[in-house]
């Protein structure tokens, strides 16, 4: 689907079809959820990423140029994260550690340890990798969807991989005491 297309379904959406609410929730629902991973726990993220479209929907008719929906949607799922946040427990309860797991328990503590560390990150790093690392979006995907620019991605991509490395290498990051 090319970029020229989300202005199409936005305006679609706007007058109650479907088949284009669900289109537009197919493609940025992992942008949303990834937003949403770097503030609040997964199964947080989960129900949140809901609550952020049905936002979006009810609200769709104060997007004045349906060409910026890609940053319209990830500024209401930012906002949503913030106050979830402020919330003094979790919506689901749950702990980090309560979220599924991988089968293996070294797994499940080492995508812990490097989830805890994407989200140490700053924001523009944080989200950029959460969207390519836990969503599995491509670089061209991210800039599409958000509205950065395909070299704010790359540059992104590249400082916070960077970064993360450093984090991931330092002793409390591994959980050790050295």
């Amino acid at each position: 689907m090319s970029e020229a297309a989300i202005p199409d379904l936005v305006e679609a959406a706007r007058t109650g079809d479907g088949s284009a609410m669900d289109a537009l929730y197919r493609r940025f629902a992992p942008v949303v959820h990834g937003v949403l991973l770097g503030y609040v726990q997964k199964a947080d993220a989960d129900d949140l990423t809901q609550d952020v479209f049905e936002t979006a929907i009810r609200r769709l008719h104060e997007l004045r140029d349906s060409a910026a929906f890609p940053g319209w949607i990830v500024r209401i799922a930012r906002h949503a994260a913030l106050d979830a946040k402020r919330r003094t427990t979790p919506l689901t309860g749950m702990a980090w550690d309560d979220a599924a797991a991988p089968d293996k328990p070294d797994e499940h503590l080492e995508a812990e340890r490097s989830l805890r560390a994407i989200v140490a990150l700053p924001e523009a790093y944080r989200e950029t990798l959460l969207l390519r690392l836990v969503e599995g979006l491509t670089g061209p995907e991210i800039a599409e969807r958000t509205g950065l620019t395909p070299g704010s991605v790359r540059v992104n991509l590249h400082r916070g991989m960077a970064m993360l490395r450093i984090a991931l290498a330092t002793p409390a990051a591994r959980g050790t005491t050295a």
